[in-house]
């Protein structure tokens, strides 16, 4: 499915979100600097590879820089962009990397497309270094009333009609619809994490909650 619209994966993700993802993205990475956020970095899920060019962009240079994602057509899309990490086809639930090996991952709209969230969070935790970040930026289940009201009435009207017309493949983006309706909302995600050795830093909602960013932390050794 993401092979199939990757060619306007880009345009429409800009264009449904007003642009907005672009900001919320800069926002994580901001953040990310803030904290003096290490220099060995994997784009998780990371696509066509938006998120790493703003880490490079914001962050600096990392010493190291994989994308990662399952989808080969997403990662195809990633040529030419200002980015030094390199693209690899990989399970985001097994990944080929050892122990410790990053010190920032950063999770762009992918941790609702796993199999499970749990998973998910335990091999994100395995590869990352001992005081390193994730960074996941996320549509949550929505849970107060201008959510459900966007996710159930507003979003299945136009989301799956723009991105029929976009890229011929209305259901994909009624998947994405589907998908956010499933998955978990912020507050069960972030114990979640706490549950699989994260500590939570930060819990910031994006235009008044449509999206969230969470920013956690693997405790360091003593």
């Amino acid at each position: 499915m993401f092979d199939e619209i990757s060619k306007s994966y880009d345009f429409l993700n800009h264009t449904l979100s007003c642009f907005q993802d672009i900001l919320w993205r800069k926002a994580c990475c901001r953040e990310l600097k803030k904290r003096g956020a290490g220099k060995r970095l994997l784009d998780l899920c990371g696509g066509t590879g938006d998120f790493a060019v703003e880490f490079e962009r914001i962050v600096g240079k990392p010493s190291v820089a994989i994308l990662g994602d399952f989808s080969f057509g997403m990662l195809e899309h990633s040529c030419g962009k200002k980015t030094s990490a390199k693209p690899v086809q990989l399970d985001a639930m097994q990944m080929p990397f050892c122990e410790n090996s990053f010190d920032v991952i950063l999770n762009g709209f992918g941790m609702r497309n796993l199999p499970n969230a749990a998973g998910g969070l335990e091999e994100s935790h395995r590869v990352l270094s001992a005081g390193g970040y994730l960074m996941v930026l996320e549509f949550f289940s929505p849970r107060n009333f201008f959510n459900r009201f966007f996710y159930k009435c507003l979003a299945p009207l136009f989301i799956p009609l723009l991105g029929s017309i976009f890229s011929g493949k209305r259901s994909a983006y009624e998947y994405l619809i589907n998908s956010v309706l499933r998955f978990l909302p912020v507050s069960d995600f972030a114990n979640l994490a706490k549950e699989k050795g994260f500590r939570v830093i930060s819990i910031k909602p994006c235009f008044f909650g449509i999206a969230y960013r969470v920013l956690l932390q693997k405790g360091k050794t003593t």
